[in-house]
This record gives C-alpha cells, structure tokens and sequence, in this order.
C-alpha cells in the first residue's frame, strides 16, 4: 500500500426538498384543506476516524464525496424522504484543514471520533405547515434550502511515542528493524526511507510506537531533498531519537545540521526532550568511543548514549531511556500469554 499524507476533497451536503402545494379532494368531503407535506432534508457530510488505516491513498482515487439530496413532499400530508450522508474514514491523526490550508477544522485523534464537515439543507414547508385561520387555503410553499460545498484538505501526522530523527544512513532503520517486527528498506545508500514507517517496541513489559521518518540533510527546511516533508509525522511525539553516525567522521556537525533544522521547523518540536545516540559503536574501538563521546556530550550539553543497531549493543539502555521520558499513560502494558486453566465441571 502506497504512503500518502496529504490529501484535497471536494465535498457537498445534500440539498433540501422543497415543500408541497397541494389539497384534500375526496368524495363527500366538501371542504378538505391543504394536505402538502414538507420537503425532506439533505444528507450531513461526516468525518469518522477509524482503526487499521494508516494512509490517505484513498483519497487519491476519490475526491468528490456528494451527499444525497431530500426528496420534495408530497400530497396526503407526506413528508419527503431525507437524503442518506456520507462519511469520510480517515486514519486516526488526521488534521482536517479548510482550502487556505492553515484554518483547523479538526483533529482525529481518537478512534471513532466523528466531526460534522457539512450541515445538509432543511427540507422546505409544504402548504398545509401556512394554514391558518385567516388563510385556510394557502398556495404557497417553501423550497428546500441548498447544501454546504466546502474545499477540504486532510493532513495525517502519524501518532507514535518516539520520533526517529537523523541524517541518510544514521541507522535509524536498521534500528527500527532490530527493535520492533517492522521491516523498513535498510541499504548503503542514503534516502533508502521515502515515507515513515511505524514499529511497536517492548521493554520492561511495556511497549511504545516508534516512528522512522526519511533523513534530514542540510538546507531541509527550504526544501532541499525530502525536505520538512516528513517532519510533522514527530510533532505528536513524547521524544525524540536523535541518532548520530559514529563512523561519518564528523558527528558534532552532524548533530548540529539536524537541531539547527528542526529549529527551523518551528513549533514545539525543537523544545520536545531528545534522547541523543552515537550509533554504529561496533565499527569503532574503546579510544575511539570516549573520545567522540566526551566530544559529542560537550556540544550537546548532556549525556550521549552509546549504541549499535547491527550488533545490539547498548540497545536496551537505549529502549530504557524512551521509555522514562515518554508519559506513563502513553505505555501500554504487554499482555501476558497466560496459560489457559485446565477444565473443570
């Protein structure tokens, strides 16, 4: 299944039915009355956040979504039909925006939450809803009121509980692999990442969602390579990843392109904690290790954690290092396989 996270609709709502000008003419009932029924309503246009979807490529296929409109009324005091709606399944972490692409409309967090895009038109009186004692026999009824047409954009930001951040070929991957059942593209060149992937990661009987998103290089936030394209995939993050290759030769400058870039971002994701790794340790030898450490926790300002995504070196000290930053109630408990209990009568 192809990635997709960002998306236009074009929706409408139903239109309303208009009302019914009509009178009661039966046999033996000399004086029957106006009897038109009103206009149905026009269907709502919906937005419902689902399990099990994690891409908008849905909404490249299809792009209208038309409710039906209310059915006029009818004779014999009918009421038309109201039109049925239609309801959007996007994934959860989608962001509802209007056309200007900026105005909020909403934000699907939750499974099963449902947002109203577009109000259907009401249905129009019929003759029989004027009659009065001054006018027992109106001629007149209302036309149904029209539906609302709106120029949507859906934007998704993944939400997991650590964001993978790093230049091409950091190893964010191959961590990601050695971590979690998730098998992203892992090879010896860079941008082998062309969209996020998300992997579930347990330790200590608890377990987070990891996200790896394509790497950054210099001049991201202007749109050089893939760009801040990826960025806001890390904005519902609890922590951040930040993973620098040990054996690039220049660390310290690499960690300072990807901060300086995230800076550049905006919001919040540069006040978000950070947990900073020298990756690819299996390469180097103890001398080597201290001495681009203690270089690389002087620039960071903290401590710097060693570790090697192919050898598995350091990894659960990683792994227990996410988990202290990430909130309590973002953890969910692994579930134990409990054997069953044998049969009694």
């Amino acid at each position: 299944m192809k990635f997709l996270d960002l998306a236009k609709v074009y929706i409408r709502s139903g239109g309303g039915g208009g009302g019914c000008v009509s009178f009661r003419r039966e046999k033996y009932i000399e004086y029957g009355g106006p009897d038109g029924g009103d206009g149905g309503n026009g269907g709502y246009v919906w937005a419902e956040a689902v399990d099990g979807l994690n891409t908008l490529i849905d909404f490249r296929y299809q792009q209208h979504f038309f409710a039906k409109n209310g059915l006029p009324g009818m004779g014999q005091q009918r009421t038309g039909k109201s039109g049925d709606e239609i309801v959007l399944k996007v994934p959860v972490g989608t962001e509802i925006l209007d056309e200007d692409q900026e105005t909020l409309i909403a934000d699907m967090t939750e499974v099963g939450q449902r947002v109203l895009l577009a109000k259907g038109g009401n249905g129009g009186f019929g003759n029989l809803h004027f009659k009065s004692a001054t006018n027992q026999a109106p001629r007149r009824a209302n036309p149904g009121l029209a539906g609302v047409e709106r120029t949507l954009w859906l934007r998704l930001k993944l939400i997991a509980d650590v964001g993978l951040l790093g230049l091409p070929n950091a190893g964010k991957s191959t961590f990601l692999s050695a971590t979690s059942n998730a098998r992203p593209k892992i090879a010896d060149y860079p941008f082998t990442t062309l969209h996020p992937n998300l992997g579930v990661v347990g330790v200590d009987n608890v377990e987070f969602v990891v996200a790896d998103i394509p790497g950054l290089i210099e001049g991201a936030s202007e749109g050089r390579g893939l760009g801040d394209l990826f960025l806001g995939h890390v904005e519902r993050c609890a922590v951040l990843l930040h993973l620098v290759d040990g054996t690039s030769g220049t660390p310290i400058e690499d960690w300072q392109t990807i901060i300086t870039e995230i800076e550049a971002y905006g919001g919040f994701l540069a006040e978000k904690p950070r947990v900073t790794v020298l990756n690819k340790i299996d390469t180097l030898d103890d001398e080597e290790r201290e001495f681009l450490k203690e270089e690389l926790e002087a620039a960071v300002g903290g401590p710097v954690l060693l570790m090697s995504g192919v050898s598995r070196e350091g990894v659960t000290d990683v792994l227990r290092a996410l988990r202290n930053e990430i909130d309590d109630n973002r953890l969910r408990e692994k579930k134990a396989q409990e054997e069953p209990e044998p049969w009694r009568p």
